[in-house]
């Protein structure tokens, strides 16, 4: 299931120091973000157009410096490991933020800054123009490409799989034989991107689907409970939280660690979201990505973070836009 990239030649540009984290309000950083975003309210979206006006108007994106070198102010969030955090240090760390650090070097007209924040801030701050990017593990939806940039290549990928009961393991290896086995999977919330996932699953596997259940929220250790008990066979969920939160020895769930074996099924590309009149900015990320992707840059950070490599996850042939 690995996804085919072609490379494309990037000029070549000079190196720059990276600029210095600047760390924002202690929010914690929400997880992988499929579900659909609120909009920041009507003064926001004046705000935003205002932003965008005078940015077309100078012809200038982020702040103009005097040296002609364009200041560009990135937002991430804090506490989502591996993707993005603030580190020991109270430094801006995390795969994708290495990713941008990494394209900022082969930029030589622009210097990015990196801003710590909340979930929320983020989005909102994107909108209204207070930041020109942001990262935070975005999955691609209609509603965000309304609001948003986006580039034309992906920053990362978020591995989603399904959570069961290691004695079954004999019998269960990917999702079809799931299915095959019962599909009893533990409900999901309908308004979150793992029940869309669920669903185009079961559209392209009409003759044994998949026991879809829409749910209300509850807390991952119920799920895991309700695995091992056999109300449920299967919990969906991402690899990155299993991971952190049953393979690691301090993991919250580490219990478990014997009783669980986790399944990935597919990799949902992750997107940096640029704010509304930065196209130029996306379409310079996007050449500093096909030389970082040429010369193994964002191999090597891959492996660096996750141990493994993220792409493979994606189906060969993957289009923005593209039902997962």
């Amino acid at each position: 299931m690995k996804k085919k990239i072609t490379t494309v030649s990037a000029v070549k540009a000079g190196r720059k120091i990276a600029a210095v984290s600047v760390i924002a309000a202690l929010g914690i950083g929400a997880t992988a973000c499929g579900s659909a975003d609120s909009a920041g309210g009507s003064a926001i979206q004046a705000q935003a157009k205002n932003n965008e006006a005078a940015q077309q108007a100078s012809g200038d994106e982020g702040a103009q410096q005097a040296d002609g070198v364009t200041k560009i102010t990135v937002a991430h969030t804090q506490a989502y490991k591996p993707y993005d955090f603030i580190n020991e240090n109270g430094e801006s760390d995390g795969y994708e933020v290495a990713v941008l650090k990494a394209v900022d070097e082969l930029l030589p007209q622009y210097e990015f800054e990196y801003v710590g924040t909340t979930d929320d801030d983020l989005l909102i701050g994107i909108e209204s123009g207070k930041y020109d990017v942001g990262t935070k593990g975005v999955w691609w939806t209609k509603e965000r490409s309304e609001k948003f940039v986006f580039p034309k290549h992906y920053i990362g990928t978020s591995i989603i799989g399904i959570a069961i009961r290691s004695e079954d393991a004999d019998q269960i290896k990917d999702l079809e034989s799931f299915a095959a086995y019962s599909g009893n999977l533990v409900p999901i919330g309908a308004q979150n991107a793992q029940y869309t996932i669920v669903d185009n699953y079961n559209k392209k596997h009409p003759e044994q689907p998949i026991n879809l259940v829409a749910g209300d929220q509850f807390e991952a250790a119920d799920a895991y409970q309700w695995v091992l008990e056999g109300r449920y066979d299967a919990y969906i969920n991402i690899k990155t939280s299993f991971d952190a939160n049953v393979l690691a020895e301090d993991g919250e769930y580490h219990d478990f660690v014997d009783k669980l074996t986790y399944i990935d099924y597919e990799g949902i590309p992750t997107w940096p979201l640029f704010a509304s009149g930065n196209q130029a900015l996306a379409d310079a990320y996007d050449e500093a990505w096909e030389k970082l992707q040429a010369d193994g840059t964002l191999e090597k950070l891959q492996q660096e973070y996750f141990g493994y490599s993220l792409f493979d996850y994606v189906p060969e042939g993957y289009q923005i836009g593209d039902d997962l």
